[in-house]
């Protein structure tokens, strides 16, 4: 399995605090049956700023280190990128990182609105030939309030990836459930962990696919774990055409 989002580097914002955090993230995600995993740290992060030189340098040292301790997980390269306006111009100087150098980049939104400029911003990037990737929407408090925002961005070519602990009901039963429909009207294209830590905000990859499969069998499952095994090659995910969350279901369980 592969994990595209994780906050697994040492030290670099808050995800894991130090090395031997990074190690035991790493033994979880292996039990989890995750053998590739994509290191995103915050691009910007309080007082962390994570650029790409040392992002490669913090991935190429934590790869070494696993490699000793003979834990079967390879570590990639990514960041993820609150969404912000000079985000084409440190593209462009080589400021911003793509996810393992592919096409695709993470983009964040903050988690109580979607700025006015985001559609435009979001074309914009994928006029410069990337794809871009909203990550955990389901969290994003105007989007819960307005899922049409979100079909829109992913009708203009626009992706999203949901949080394993959203699917699993970790972030509560709204969350969950707002998830879910997200699946059904196909807004959203991967299911990663976002992992932080081992306790509060683990990895839970493993619930949320059989939360998937419960629901809608190993089809599903098969389409979001094989379009990170895409991703990672810089290759087209698979898309389903996206329809808008039904807004009677909707209001019926806010």
């Amino acid at each position: 399995m592969i994990d595209i989002h994780s906050h697994i580097l040492p030290g670099v914002d808050d995800g894991a605090k130090d090395l031997k955090a990074s190690i035991e993230m790493a033994k979880v995600a292996v039990n989890e049956g995750i053998r590739t995993i994509i290191a995103t740290p915050h691009h910007k992060n309080g007082d962390f700023e994570n650029s790409p030189a040392s992002i490669f340098r913090k991935v190429e040292e934590l790869n070494e280190i696993l490699s000793t301790e003979s834990i079967p997980l390879t570590v990639l390269p990514g960041q993820e990128i609150r969404i912000y306006g000079e985000f084409i111009e440190d593209y462009e100087t080589g400021q911003l990182l793509t996810l393992n150098q592919t096409q695709y980049v993470f983009i964040e939104c903050p988690s109580n609105h979607v700025p006015r400029y985001t559609d435009k911003l979001l074309f914009d990037i994928q006029m410069r030939g990337l794809v871009p990737i909203i990550v955990h929407p389901e969290r994003n408090s105007e989007i819960i309030e307005n899922p049409d925002l979100l079909y829109q961005f992913v009708k203009n070519g626009t992706l999203s990836q949901l949080t394993a602990s959203s699917i699993a009901g970790h972030f509560g039963k709204k969350i969950k459930k707002f998830s879910l429909q997200l699946i059904e009207a196909n807004l959203t294209h991967f299911v990663s962990s976002d992992a932080h830590n081992v306790t509060s905000r683990s990895f839970k990859m493993i619930e949320a696919f059989e939360e998937i499969e419960k629901k809608y069998g190993n089809d599903m499952n098969y389409l979001f774990k094989g379009n990170a095994e895409l991703l990672i090659q810089g290759k087209t995910v698979y898309k389903e055409i996206p329809e808008r969350v039904k807004s009677k279901k909707f209001l019926g369980i806010f």
